[in-house]
């Protein structure tokens, strides 16, 4: 990607990092605050969310650590503007980091009251503020949520109010975005100083609601360099192909070709055949391998149908998507190590990953290739590329896509809730665009038809890629708000959302660059 792209993206921040900004902002020469400001902006935020209720009553849940810290800075700011508050703190007061045991000293000092536990019988609250635990939680250092804490989380998790999460839902990890026992479902999360990688991945957008990010205003002169950005409107914004010249031709949009379409799974490949040509490649090449394959597609005859070996011989292929209905026959078997060593930029899907995942000789010839390849595993694919299981997968998402990227030199993309791209030079991209209306057939054929008509339109793999998979999951945004959910959302109609939207965003994008034009 361009520097100008690279800048227009949001950093994602890990755990360590964060961290490490906490502990540079103590070396200042007057060290702000942080956790005065965290609870002080989080208040506000309440506040206003709030503003409509009359003296609303706030349940404050406050944990062991300095996520407890900042609730209590919350609850005191809550209370100082005239709400009821009520604060439940179930620990050692005298185990409490000193921060946080300030923060506890300045609550008491305003005659506020700690409560040990939730209280029994129906409450009249309005929210519910999650101060239990912050960005802490992992696999390799905590044990799941249980006990107490365990109870507070489903509690809160059967009221139908306001649930706002400081930094993170407790239980989710801040990493993975894994759920440790158990984990709050929040409706609103305001999270510090960055985001993080849980808060839009596995779990993640289940459990965080809205997202706001409070940055905290931290000024350092050599700040930690992020390597994990969002994929969201703002950057695939920065990445659309220009608007189509008035003296431009079929040739001048890039010929894709698909192989693919074994028995039984014709339909794969002619999905991401009429993906490419709907978003806009200029030639669109079909080989089949089923031998009943038609000679035609008569419900899209723009596409040319060929055997497979003659894919091989196109002159000026601008992709090769391989994987679509392939299969893993012997026939299969060969055609994909001949698109290997191609000189063909390659999307691989589908079985094309399932046989380079139990070949090793196709697997090395992969990782060899000079010319750029893009993967797009599901997680039980990536499972097969990494020979492990698909839990660990998901356990270490963020991990996992960066492991087949290195191991492969690939663009990948892990799919599922939060895909995650990742660069063969370790940068990673978290989508927010997407829905469960993905969750059926043929969804990842459409997306792998996409990034090749995008590679055919001039976009760098990277940029197509990142383009591609956030365009695909608007598309079913799209489509959740006109059938009023995802049930029953099918590929092929993702097809013509994802056309308009693409269409839109670019005459949106060149509207706004006239604008500017005529201002200066």
């Amino acid at each position: 990607m361009s520097v100008k792209n690279m800048m227009t993206a949001d950093p994602v921040l890990l755990t360590a990092e964060i961290r490490a900004i906490e502990h540079l902002t103590t070396q200042l020469p007057e060290p702000p605050r942080l956790m005065e400001k965290a609870g002080l902006a989080a208040a506000q935020i309440i506040r206003d969310q709030l503003h409509k209720k009359a003296n609303p009553h706030i349940l404050v849940l406050a944990g062991p650590g300095n996520n407890g810290g900042d609730a209590f800075v919350v609850a005191r700011y809550l209370k100082e503007w005239e709400n009821t508050v009520t604060v439940v703190f179930h620990g050692d007061h005298n185990r409490v980091p000193p921060d946080a045991k300030q923060a506890m000293q300045a609550w008491l000092e305003i005659d506020g009251e700690i409560l040990t536990d939730i209280p029994d019988g129906k409450q009249d609250w309005d929210a519910v503020i999650d101060g239990i635990f912050g960005i802490g939680l992992n696999l390799s250092q905590s044990r799941p949520i249980d006990g107490k804490y365990r109870e507070w989380v489903d509690t809160v998790n059967q009221m139908n109010i306001l649930i706002v999460a400081l930094d993170i839902p407790s239980g989710l990890g801040s990493d993975d975005g894994c759920i440790y026992g158990a984990a709050i479902r929040a409706t609103l999360t305001v999270t510090f100083i960055g985001f993080k990688p849980g808060l839009f991945t596995n779990f993640g957008p289940e459990c965080c609601g809205m997202i706001v990010l409070c940055d905290l205003n931290i000024l350092l002169s050599s700040p930690p360099k992020p390597h994990i950005w969002l994929l969201n409107q703002k950057l695939a914004n920065s990445l659309l192909p220009p608007p189509r010249p008035i003296n431009s031709h079929k040739g001048s949009f890039g010929n894709v070709a698909i192989l693919g379409g074994s028995s039984g799974m014709i339909g794969a490949a002619l999905m991401a055949g009429r993906s490419a040509l709907h978003l806009g490649a200029g030639r669109v090449y079909l080989g089949l391998l089923a031998e009943n394959a038609p000679p035609v597609d008569f419900s899209q005859p723009e596409l040319m149908l060929r055997t497979p070996s003659e894919l091989f011989s196109l002159s000026s292929l601008s992709c090769l998507v391989v994987g679509p209905g392939l299969g893993q026959s012997a026939q299969a078997l060969l055609l994909l190590e001949t698109a290997l060593h191609s000189e063909f930029t390659l999307v691989l899907d589908a079985d094309a990953l399932n046989l380079i995942a139990s070949h090793p000789d196709l697997a090395r010839n992969l990782s060899q290739r000079n010319v750029p390849a893009i993967l797009t595993p599901h997680p039980a694919e990536a499972a097969r590329l990494l020979h492990i299981d698909t839990a660990t997968v998901q356990n270490d998402r963020m991990h996992t896509v960066h492991q087949i990227s290195h191991s492969f030199n690939c663009y990948v993309v892990l799919k599922g809730a939060g895909s995650i791209c990742c660069f063969p030079d370790g940068k990673r991209y978290l989508n927010t665009s997407g829905n469960p209306g993905l969750s059926t057939a043929g969804t990842g054929d459409v997306l792998a038809g996409i990034i090749g008509a995008l590679i055919a339109q001039g976009l760098k793999p990277g940029q197509a890629l990142l383009l591609a998979v956030y365009l695909h999951g608007a598309a079913a945004d799209h489509l959740l708000q006109k059938n009023h959910g995802s049930l029953g959302m099918v590929a092929s109609e993702v097809i013509g959302v994802a056309r308009l939207l693409l269409n839109q965003w670019i005459c949106q994008n060149e509207d706004s660059s006239n604008s500017l034009h005529d201002t200066v």
